[in-house]
């Protein structure tokens, strides 16, 4: 039954990428004015094909700020930043459970020492870690995903703590996609300013986080 549910996901990314590749999905989902137009003439469908776009589009490793910025371009800021972390995240879920599923064993028999690193560091606080993580301006959402999956922390708060710590550069990156699209110079300068405070935000916790590791450290020591 394992064999035969990895062949199954196997197929679901070759058929993915082919979709991907025959339908220019990476083309068409960096046209701002391409997503803007689709979106306004298909209604819920279109909502609903883009949003999967997305998924697939994030989840092979193009950068979300993009999609924000295109999302908000097309729908506003609050409604690009809410499909925009949407997708993300299903994303983020499909790399994870891909990279379960295929990767997993293999990683963990090549790179032991490496994962066993991973795992101690995000099994306790996983929520909290993966949010500093994806609070930080630095880093691959695509190695965080994967490398995830292959290690053994659990998917409810990797998924929760992705989520939730996208928003705040989706939203930033959706203000200049709404302030371009609106011709609003106030909403690229006011995304402009929240991108550093996200920025700042993530920094702070992982300052905090060193912190206490040190402490604990210390404290432990006879």
């Amino acid at each position: 039954m394992g064999k035969l549910l990895r062949w199954l996901l196997f197929g679901l990314l070759v058929l993915a990428a082919y979709l991907v590749i025959h339908f220019d999905w990476l083309d068409f989902m960096s046209d701002e004015k391409l997503v803007s137009s689709y979106l306004h003439s298909h209604g819920l469908f279109g909502l609903v094909l883009i949003t999967t776009a997305g998924a697939v589009f994030t989840g092979v490793g193009a950068p979300r700020q993009l999609l924000a910025f295109v999302l908000g371009f097309s729908l506003g800021a609050v409604n690009g930043t809410l499909l925009s972390s949407i997708a993300t995240a299903l994303g983020a879920a499909g790399s994870f459970y891909a990279a379960r599923v295929l990767l997993r064993t293999n990683l963990a028999n090549r790179f032991e020492r490496r994962m066993c690193q991973f795992d101690n560091l995000f099994r306790e606080q996983t929520f909290l870690k993966i949010l500093m993580v994806r609070l930080l301006p630095v880093g691959s959402n695509l190695i965080t995903n994967l490398i995830s999956g292959c290690s053994g922390i659990r998917f409810s708060p990797f998924l929760a703590g992705s989520f939730i710590g996208y928003i705040p550069q989706m939203l930033v990156f959706s203000l200049a996609g709404a302030g371009i699209g609106s011709a609003d110079q106030y909403q690229v300068l006011l995304s402009a300013a929240l991108f550093v405070v996200a920025s700042l935000l993530g920094g702070i916790l992982y300052r905090n986080h060193r912190a206490r590791s040190l402490a604990n450290s210390v404290s432990d020591t006879p």
